[in-house]
């Protein structure tokens, strides 16, 4: 294998890689894939460092040293793309395929349809309520709730086109979230608007971003486990404080 064909399968390893990680992966998955493509094409040695973002691979063959780094940018939570992407790993580490059918099987999960924007809306108005009634809520709260849901996802997706830091954003949306809560109690919408708000919160804490992070940890991938992890705690804390505000207003 010559050098410049070794840089285009590092290239796409390290695509498959990137996927991976902001799809949701843990470090380790992520490392051992690129590790078993650049072995399947010939590859002597591959050293893999991943955190949560950045991954550097070095490989090393008859072809000399290949070294790529990949700056990876947000997280998005994708158990159906991670899955398209982990049977694509396995089928290049079995077939060694051309990097032209790589990168048309890469583009196709990147294709893969997605739910539309109004079924996520309901999915919001669904989890919202359900989770004021698990918690103790009555039919009015389940109600306030799932409609408060309906606004914060219209709020999330317009505070997202705007570029907005993600903390920012989900301080924003908890304030406003605290705020239509209190507010559907004094219309006589809701009953109670801790449980009401309770629902909304569901929404917006980072459950699986922090069992990731102990995932991480209990894998051996320490660093990465605790930059999760303080995400996470820093994420919650930024919920808990835009809630807590939006009461003292009333």
């Amino acid at each position: 294998m010559s050098r410049e064909e070794a840089e285009k399968y590092l290239y796409y390893a390290m695509t498959i890689g990137e996927q991976l990680l902001i799809s949701g992966a843990e470090v380790g998955r992520v490392e051992d894939t690129i590790r078993r493509i650049c072995m399947a094409y010939g590859a002597e040695r591959v050293d893999v460092f991943s955190i949560t973002s950045s991954i550097v691979t070095t490989m090393y063959g008859n072809f000399g040293i290949c070294t790529q780094t990949r700056r990876v940018r947000g997280m998005a939570n994708d158990l159906g793309k991670l899955d398209d992407l982990n049977q694509l790993s396995r089928y290049i580490c079995a077939h060694r395929p051309e990097p032209s059918e790589i990168r048309t099987r890469l583009s196709a999960i990147e294709q893969r349809p997605v739910y539309s924007f109004q079924m996520q809306i309901f999915i919001y108005a669904v989890i919202s309520g359900s989770f004021s009634v698990f918690f103790g809520g009555d039919l009015r709260d389940m109600i306030a709730s799932a409609l408060i849901g309906i606004v914060l996802k219209l709020l999330e997706s317009f505070l997202k086109r705007s570029s907005l830091n993600s903390l920012i954003t989900v301080f924003l949306c908890c304030g406003m979230g605290g705020i239509l809560a209190n507010f559907a109690v004094r219309i006589g919408l809701g009953h109670r608007a801790d449980l009401i708000s309770i629902g909304n919160i569901m929404l917006l804490i980072p459950g699986i971003a922090f069992t990731n992070s102990l995932r991480d940890l209990f894998s051996g991938d320490t660093i990465t486990g605790l930059i999760r992890c303080m995400e996470s705690v820093l994420l919650a804390f930024v919920v808990g404080l835009g809630f807590t505000a939006a009461n003292l207003l009333f």
